[in-house]
């Protein structure tokens, strides 16, 4: 069955700055990055209605996501193939096999596909303009997160296992009076941040941490790393600490 779907055609416009290079491979030294607007989630993109004049109560439309993303979920993990104005889903198994195997092979799971739909891809090339404002700070970023006990990216981290963290400018370093401060931190919402206790690689553009087995399951945590080296290379630590948030959260799986 068909979902009917009818855009209200808007002109978006997002902003984007230019950041450096992190690959040794880049055939330019920039790539753009969105200026993301404030992470949503259900109740938030319900607010949001009214800014886009779509006439529902925001209530109604929450917990329609709601329940409809519930049931996605469980239609998925059931086999089946969803279609939506936004984008298709199905599983995937991965592995390769000989034919005799009665059992997935250890560290392999089923995994989810999804593909954008051509008509979202085409509303996004009409009504989304893009503004260049610059390049971003000096100050380092965070790029993705992958939690290596899953390989997913900018979504989940495991408890107690490996998560890297890429980007620019994140290496560790200070004096030795400021080593309590400096760190990799998991910020909730609510509540104190967890310092990583165990770095197991420290770079310039990569971070590999030992996910702290306190954190809360189930809960969402942005990373922030606390340094005073320099992104330019120079010997010896800042006088002043750069703070380097990551633009998404992390759920603990």
């Amino acid at each position: 069955m068909r979902i009917p779907f009818q855009f209200k055609d808007i002109v978006h416009k997002i902003t984007v700055k230019f950041v450096p290079a992190s690959l040794p491979g880049a055939k330019k030294p920039f790539y753009v990055k969105a200026v993301n607007q404030p992470e949503l989630d259900i109740a938030g993109i319900a607010a949001k209605a009214n800014v886009f004049k779509v006439n529902c109560d925001p209530n109604v439309i929450e917990e329609g996501l709601t329940k409809g993303i519930e049931l996605i979920y469980y239609l998925v993990a059931a086999g089946y193939r969803i279609k939506t104005p936004l984008f298709n889903l199905m599983i995937r198994v991965p592995g390769e096999f000989d034919g005799t195997e009665t059992r997935m092979p250890d560290g392999c799971f089923p995994v989810v596909k999804l593909r954008i739909n051509p008509a979202f891809r085409k509303y996004l090339r009409e009504y989304v303009n893009v503004a260049f404002d610059g390049k971003e700070d000096g100050d380092g970023f965070i790029s993705k997160a992958v939690d290596e006990a899953t390989g997913r990216t900018n979504e989940v981290m495991t408890r107690g296992n490996i998560l890297t963290i890429k980007g620019r400018g994140l290496k560790l370093e200070c004096a030795e009076e400021r080593k309590t401060q400096m760190g990799v931190f998991f910020k909730p919402d609510n509540g104190a941040p967890i310092k990583a206790a165990v770095i197991a690689l420290n770079a310039p553009k990569q971070l590999k941490v030992i996910v702290p087995p306190e954190l809360a399951v189930g809960t969402a945590y942005q990373i922030a790393v606390e340094t005073w080296s320099s992104t330019k290379g120079r010997p010896g630590a800042l006088k002043k600490a750069r703070d380097i948030r990551s633009g998404f959260t992390l759920t603990v799986a």
